[in-house]
């Protein structure tokens, strides 16, 4: 890459996938060995985390660097303000060719459940200058019928699976000009569920290989939807995991492989209807957590970042590395030093914030997972409240995937108390709020007893 030049960037987004489907994370399936390389090339995010584990939430913070209550798309069906300061914007501002594919979430438009769903007006398209996307892709197309709305809001079908239509337009738009740095952000739908079938559409013959495959200890013990659904979403993750490596092997090609910078990751994860009633929407590892490498100028054997990692620090790292100002409004941090191992200041802790399901809040540690919620009168419509209770509390270091909630044990009083301040610090910088969390109701334990010290780690 030319000195004067900035590099080209690409944002990949997969749609509710798990961060355990990944081989770098340890799946025995060898589902993703393009995302596995591009992580051992560049730089691998052992603990990456949404901050609202929900579609439009997630990828407002996602686009902005802001939580979502700031945004003010704090749950599914709002739209980002007009004037966002969104990564479209800012890299068209900065110079870069800027091109949006797929799903969009932050349009405010009617979704179309059932039939007729609304293009996503220019005006609210968060500045990007290519458009090919739809407000909500799980109800205006099927696994095999892709349709998209383009730059005049003309529908446009797309042929093949879904997965490769999108593929198939992104190598499209990186071929197209090469006069300008580009920015491209890719919005798979997969591996989220087909919502019209409750199902994962994976592409024919691909469930067939996954049957009987490798099942991670929350979906194996607690049961829910994943028995049956599993085999499907295991296939959607490897045809994505194909198009990341088309998309790479187009961007080498065309000679652009040393000068683009590639993120791979996902807005939240999947719990497969262990937690609640759906799939995502909870504290829980399985939705909160999610697959992040990245690679190219900068990030190129960056290694394993072992800090806690939040959507909203995508924003302002991309700006960063791309050379260009990042807005005083962003709530997230450039994660570049953590390449350098220059942690300083950096939080030990990352804040999520839940919305639909409940109003929640949770802060996750090394060590620990501490949840609240409003226990009354607070609902879907609600951005937030004053008061919450103690829900959930989780010694990952001993119970990685949350199966004993220590929450009202005497034994972890003390830690649950430490960690009650910290979200409270947390909700108070980022959400100018002073409400108070009740304790959980007290659980005898007998015999149960923790060290408290520093290797505690929270």
């Amino acid at each position: 890459m030319s000195n004067d030049r900035r590099p080209n960037v690409v944002v990949i987004l997969t749609d509710q996938q798990r961060w355990d489907t990944a081989g770098a994370y340890g799946n025995p399936m060898n589902l993703t060995p393009n995302f596995d390389r591009l992580a051992r090339n560049g730089t691998l995010f052992e603990h990456m985390f949404t901050s609202q584990p929900v579609c439009g939430p997630s990828r407002s913070c996602l686009q902005t660097g802001r939580y979502a209550t700031t945004t003010g798309v704090f749950k599914n069906g709002l739209g980002l303000r007009e004037d966002a300061l969104t990564l479209g914007r800012l890299f068209r501002q900065g110079g870069y060719r800027t091109g949006y594919i797929g799903k969009w979430h932050l349009g405010g438009v009617n979704l179309g459940l059932y039939g007729g769903q609304e293009p996503v007006p220019e005006n609210r398209r968060g500045g990007y200058e290519y458009w090919l996307a739809s407000e909500a892709t799980e109800f205006v197309s099927d696994a095999y019928a892709t349709v998209l709305f383009d730059g005049d809001n003309n529908p446009v079908q797309l042929p093949g699976y879904r997965v490769d239509a999108h593929v198939d337009a992104a190598i499209q738009f990186i071929a197209d000009d090469q006069t300008k740095p580009l920015f491209l952000f890719l919005s798979f739908l997969e591996p989220h569920q087909q919502n019209s079938t409750d199902s994962y559409p994976a592409p024919v013959g691909y469930e067939e290989r996954y049957r009987g495959g490798w099942m991670p200890a929350d979906l194996a013990t607690l049961g829910g939807s994943a028995p049956h659904q599993l085999p499907g979403y295991y296939g959607m993750v490897r045809r994505l995991d194909e198009g990341l490596g088309r998309i790479m092997d187009a961007l080498r090609s065309l000679g652009l492989e040393d000068d683009t910078i590639i993120l791979f990751t996902s807005d939240h994860g999947n719990h497969f209807k262990t937690r609640n009633d759906e799939y995502k929407r909870s504290c829980h590892e399985a939705s909160i957590r999610v697959p992040a490498a990245i690679t190219g100028p900068v990030f190129a054997g960056g290694g394993c970042v072992q800090n806690l990692v939040s959507l909203v620090d995508i924003a302002p790292s991309l700006l960063d590395a791309a050379g260009l100002d990042v807005p005083e409004s962003v709530q997230g941090r450039s994660f570049i030093p953590l390449l350098n191992r220059e942690a300083g200041d950096w939080p030990d802790d990352v804040f999520v914030q839940i919305s639909e399901s409940q109003v929640g809040r949770a802060i996750r540690t090394k060590r620990w997972k501490y949840s609240v919620y409003a226990p009354q009168g607070r609902g879907y419509d609600d951005v937030d409240s004053d008061l919450y209770e103690e829900q959930f509390l989780y010694d990952l270091s001993a119970d990685p995937y949350e199966l004993v909630n220590l929450a009202g044990y005497n034994s972890h009083r003390q830690i649950a108390d430490r960690l009650k301040d910290r979200l409270l610090r947390r909700i108070a910088h980022v959400e100018k709020k002073e409400p108070r969390i009740v304790d959980a109701p007290i659980i005898e334990d007998p015999g149960q007893r923790i060290v408290l010290g520093e290797d505690l780690d929270t």
